[in-house]
């Protein structure tokens, strides 16, 4: 039991998520070990959604909400620690839903797709046969898609992904949405937007800014997504990290 007033609880808790998907088999321990790297980011950023994030919400709901063919990809991590955010998110876009692994097993997939089942997803793309197509110059298991998802999509959600896809993605015209804890990463460089947040903070406010926009016109949405500038927002991350740095280091000399 973890008691709530524990200082690192919602921490602990994002682990505890991991740990159970790695013994029910969905999350791999190369996942385990991203998280870490992941946590540190978070406390560099000081564990709370700044405006940087907040910014690239908003530019990410827009982009979703004008999407033609918009899909969220999922792997073990996000399956394991925001299930229902997907399923929420989907439906308020709506958006389709696609299983997409690096280390890619039958079982994996179907274990994904039955815990996003189990929180209310309809239907769950990538599993098996149906990863059929391939993203060109891509040679990890990643470059296996669903026909009528990822590769036909043209704005992807790729939460805590890896870089070599989200350039190959890129490369095919499409607009990918990151959620990335590391501003530094190559996933976070190459996407078109990066959410540089916790993945558990920022989909629910993805959910809520999809909800707020869905009745604005499609000129407003259209100059949302003009006047977002990734490079600037990736820039404002890394200041606001070497501030923090460089005031818990005066915190620390002066106590």
């Amino acid at each position: 039991m973890i008691p709530p007033n524990h200082p690192r609880y919602r921490s602990l808790l994002e682990r505890e998520r991991l740990v159970e998907g790695f013994r029910e088999g969905y999350v791999v321990p190369q996942g385990l070990i991203a998280q870490g790297r992941g946590e540190c980011f978070d406390y560099l950023l000081g564990e709370e959604t700044q405006q940087f994030a907040l910014e690239a919400i908003t530019a990410a709901a827009a982009a979703l909400l004008l999407a033609k063919h918009p899909v969220i990809s999922v792997n073990g991590n996000v399956a394991a620690l925001t299930p229902r955010e997907v399923v929420e998110l989907s439906e308020a876009v709506p958006a389709l839903i696609e299983v997409n692994l690096f280390y890619r097993s039958r079982e994996r997939e179907e274990k994904i797709a039955e815990v996003l089942k189990r929180h209310g997803a309809k239907s769950v793309l990538g599993v098996g046969d149906d990863a059929s197509c391939t993203i060109p110059e891509l040679f990890s298991e990643r470059r296996r898609v669903s026909c009528e998802g990822i590769y036909k999509a043209d704005v992807v959600l790729v939460p805590l992904e890896d870089g070599d896809r989200t350039q190959a993605l890129r490369r095919l015209g499409k607009t990918v949405i990151a959620i990335d804890l590391n501003p530094l990463s190559r996933t976070a460089q190459a996407a078109s937007i990066t959410i540089v947040d916790n993945i558990t903070r920022a989909m629910p406010r993805l959910i809520d800014a999809v909800r707020r926009m869905k009745n604005a016109s499609r000129e407003e949405l259209e100059n949302v997504l003009k006047n977002y500038d990734n490079k600037r927002v990736l820039a404002s991350a890394l200041l606001h990290i070497s501030k923090r740095i460089e005031e818990l280091a005066k915190n620390i000399r002066e106590s």
